[in-house]
């Protein structure tokens, strides 16, 4: 999953986004509302994390913007607001979530899967597709019930592939999806994990299927 993170405080930026980057996800920082629109033309997010507090204006008039421009990509509000009055202004204007600072990073990844799950529509982090199961609570993958160790970036990939079964996926879209704007990737790098996930998911019986000069989609029996 691709982050973005509009954080103004360097260290707790880092942090999070150092956090995260375990998880396998790619985060992008903007530290005040110009960057953020940059960020937003130049790549598309799965989450946005949101400071209120920001060197050039409040936090709450870029997600005002963003709902009316029709975009739907979760926000979750970093605030060291507690007034309930607060919390209910940022979710009228259409936050998904809200945290406080300061706060528990466990609980922080927390609110970001439950985010995320009920976007996909489903209450439980459980991912399956065929007799492919990934928990990425966990960061467990079994084929018919048997584990396979994969690494983080595969892990995501597979990620991308199951929240959207049958969807082709370009390699450009790919690398939007697992790389930040500070990872210097190209295309071919798509190539070498979509490899590599093909072996760890050879006893399965979904697919990686090429789309020539498409992309890849996943299917299944």
């Amino acid at each position: 999953m691709r982050f973005l993170l509009i954080e103004d405080n360097d260290e707790l930026a880092r942090a999070v986004a150092d956090r995260l980057a375990l998880d396998g996800h790619a985060v992008d920082i903007a530290r005040d509302l110009a960057t953020v629109e940059d960020c937003m033309a130049g790549a598309s997010y799965d989450l946005v994390l949101l400071d209120i507090m920001l060197p050039d204006g409040d936090g709450r008039s870029f997600l005002d913007r963003h709902r009316a421009s029709g975009r739907e990509t979760p926000v979750i509000v970093l605030t060291a607001r507690s007034q309930v009055s607060d919390r209910v202004s940022m979710l009228d204007l259409g936050a998904d979530d809200y945290i406080t600072k300061p706060f528990d990073f466990t609980e922080l990844e927390a609110r970001c899967r439950a985010v995320l799950r009920r976007r996909q529509g489903t209450a439980r982090n459980e991912l399956s597709f065929g007799d492919l199961v990934f928990d990425p609570l966990n960061a467990v993958v079994t084929v018919a019930g048997e584990r396979q160790d994969l690494r983080n970036r595969e892990l995501r990939l597979l990620e991308v592939f199951l929240s959207a079964p049958g969807r082709v996926f370009s390699k450009s879209q790919l690398v939007d999806r697992l790389f930040s704007f500070s990872d210097d990737v190209s295309e071919n790098a798509i190539e070498v994990y979509v490899g590599r996930l093909r072996k760890k998911l050879r006893a399965s019986s979904v697919q990686i299927e090429t789309m020539r000069g498409i992309g890849y989609r996943m299917t299944g029996p």
